[in-house]
């Protein structure tokens, strides 16, 4: 399942600031939108982590956008100096970013208008042709921009956001999942399990190897969009982990 086929959408995160980087802030959102994405059809494919540095966000944003259906950015646009998400989605599509009306009103819902000020109205600013994204937890709203949708770094927020921009994603056929585990080591089932991913090219096969109270265990993921193909790709597999237990 290496190559894109017709019903897959594919996707990339970027996670901007300079907290992640150097380990203060821990990222709590790429797994909460992958988890997100695969249920309404559309396949994380890549996730890059990159500095409040202005050239590096662009090149990554202009890489990205070209590359998947939809890019998904994290950080970076609240009201201090060092938010340039907008600045450098703006420099990216070769557009202008003002402060839009609309986000202003937005934002007034949660601020008096005598609290607006410079600081916050920096997280009004919208490029040219973007199409708000409402946060109704803090006010400040994000933007899709193309095929590229800014969001919050905030978790809470960022989860708002992508709860109010999933109506307009168009997904692909949502992958499933089934699990298998056993009490072997995965050394044991490492051919065989090679052997049924040539068998059912259709599906994506994993394994996890794990120690617990009882010794060594090992998990394997079957992936796929066809049921009727997960189906009988999980029964090899349970039969091939029958088949190494009984031996051990």
């Amino acid at each position: 399942m290496n190559k894109k086929t017709a019903d897959e959408v594919h996707a990339a995160i970027l996670v901007i600031g300079d907290e992640i980087l150097s380990g203060r802030t821990k990222d709590k959102n790429i797994g909460y939108i992958a988890e997100y994405l695969t249920a309404i059809g559309i396949d994380v494919r890549e996730v890059r982590v990159v500095p409040d540095d202005a050239p590096g966000i662009v090149a990554a944003i202009n890489a990205l956008r070209e590359r998947y259906d939809y890019l998904f950015t994290t950080g970076g646009i609240g009201p201090t100096h060092d938010d340039i998400t907008a600045d450098c989605v703006a420099a990216a599509f070769g557009v202008k970013l003002e402060v839009r009306d609309d986000a202003v009103a937005q934002m007034k819902t949660r601020y008096p208008e005598m609290e607006l000020t410079p600081a916050r109205l920096r997280m009004a600013r919208i490029p040219d042709g973007g199409e708000l994204i409402v946060n109704s937890v803090s006010g400040a709203p994000g933007f899709k921009i193309g095929n590229v949708i800014v969001m919050a770094g905030v978790p809470k927020i960022m989860q708002a956001m992508l709860d109010a921009v999933a109506p307009t994603l168009k997904g692909g056929r949502p992958l499933l999942s089934e699990t298998r585990s056993g009490a072997i080591k995965e050394g044991d089932i490492a051919e065989a399990l090679g052997e049924l991913q040539k068998r059912f090219p259709e599906t994506m096969m994993g394994s996890y190897p794990g120690y617990g109270d009882k010794g060594f265990n090992t998990s394997i993921v079957v992936r796929a969009r066809d049921r009727a193909v997960l189906d009988e790709a999980v029964a090899q597999v349970e039969k091939m982990i029958a088949a190494v237990t009984a031996k051990t």
